[in-house]
């Protein structure tokens, strides 16, 4: 669990970790992110680069994808509810949804 800037710079580390500009990653939140990934998006659990991250609250989710969307990940706004806090990355692949 995480406070925003926690979950920020994790997240940011793993990018940096597995490389590549923030145009080829997808950033978003969910209230089941595993489901979210695997299943809605398509990323290989073994294989690909992925990583979610409890932000404790929506709005916190909220102003961490609202910051990797800005830095140029893939993505939008104006998902989930009240009970969605987390926040997910991954880069994207020819497999991946988007």
């Amino acid at each position: 669990m995480a406070t925003a800037q926690q979950a920020i710079q994790e997240i940011d580390d793993y990018i940096r970790k597995h490389g590549g500009p923030y145009s080829a990653w997808y950033a978003g939140i969910a209230t089941d992110p595993r489901s979210r990934l695997f299943n809605d998006h398509g990323v290989a659990e073994k294989g690909d680069a992925w990583i979610y991250v409890d932000c404790l609250t929506d709005s916190a989710a909220r102003k961490v994808e609202e910051h990797f969307l800005a830095k140029g990940c893939d993505g939008d706004t104006g998902g989930g509810d009240s009970s969605t806090k987390y926040a997910y990355a991954y880069k994207k692949n020819a497999h991946t949804k988007p």
